[in-house]
């Protein structure tokens, strides 16, 4: 007969055991490598524990050793894992909270946008309480460089891609409209350094928007969340107040996205 305590000793210890292996995997992941004694003194345990600890996960091709004997890291079995997870994420149902959240604070407009060669595409809209137009974005192509989503889609794109991008005449929607791919690229420069885009009656006239970045769990752009309204009252003194708020939807969007 099994003893019901002796059972209850048994399942805490591998809970225990559970939690220390995911602390090791939090470790390496911090520290990019560490030896034993590294691990065993974080944990605050036995080296003999960190070393089955280690020897368990590598086995699982979690953790690998790294050259220099000794030393562990973070193994190729952890991107198999998170690739399978973020194959699962859908952009537009992951961040409908975030957006849902923005635009209950803000009163406007929220969308995600997401590149489709020359133009951003929206793929999720949420409407505040302040917004008086039933304009529905979802699915509508937008010039890259007249939006503040596309601008936040451009700045992160990878040098060549970029180049490419900015290749063709930019076209005028207003007279806002960035047309000059030189005030463009300096424009992106302040994006990639703020987290932030900003776009005022630039494709429609009495429209501005701020846009930032949503990214994916390997830390890749994939797509861009942004509030948007009328310029009389989303002025430009106002949408600088509220680019906090927008960056940090952006952050807390990439975290359900698998971003750390």
């Amino acid at each position: 007969m099994v003893n019901g305590s002796g059972t209850g000793r048994s399942g805490a210890n591998s809970v225990q055991s559970v939690d220390r292996a995911v602390s090791v995997l939090e470790i390496l992941a911090k520290h990019g490598e560490a030896g034993v004694t590294d691990v065993a003194a974080e944990l605050g345990v036995h080296k003999s524990t960190a070393f089955r600890l280690l020897g368990a996960l590598e086995h699982r091709g979690l953790v690998e050793q790294t050259g220099d004997r000794g030393k562990y890291r973070l193994g190729v079995g952890i991107v198999r894992l998170a690739g399978a997870t973020a194959a699962r994420l859908d952009l537009s149902q992951e961040t409908r909270p975030v957006c849902e959240q923005l635009a209950a604070r803000l009163g406007e407009t929220v969308n995600v946008a997401i590149a489709d060669h020359d133009a951003a595409v929206n793929v999720a809209q949420v409407r505040g309480s302040a917004a008086v137009t039933s304009h529905n974005w979802v699915g509508r192509r937008t010039p890259l460089h007249a939006t503040s989503s596309g601008k936040v889609l451009l700045a992160f794109l990878p040098p060549e891609r970029l180049r490419l991008a900015l290749a063709r005449p930019l076209a005028r929607f207003t007279d806002n409209t960035v047309t000059s791919t030189k005030s463009l690229r300096e424009q992106l420069v302040q994006v990639r350094a703020t987290g932030c885009a900003f776009s005022f009656e630039e494709l429609e006239i009495g429209l501005n928007a701020a846009a930032a970045p949503v990214r994916s769990y390997d830390g890749v752009v994939v797509g861009a969340i942004s509030v948007s309204g009328p310029s009389y009252r989303l002025t430009e003194q106002r949408l600088r107040e509220v680019t906090q708020q927008v960056v940090e939807a952006g952050v807390e969007a990439s975290r359900r996205m698998g971003f750390n």
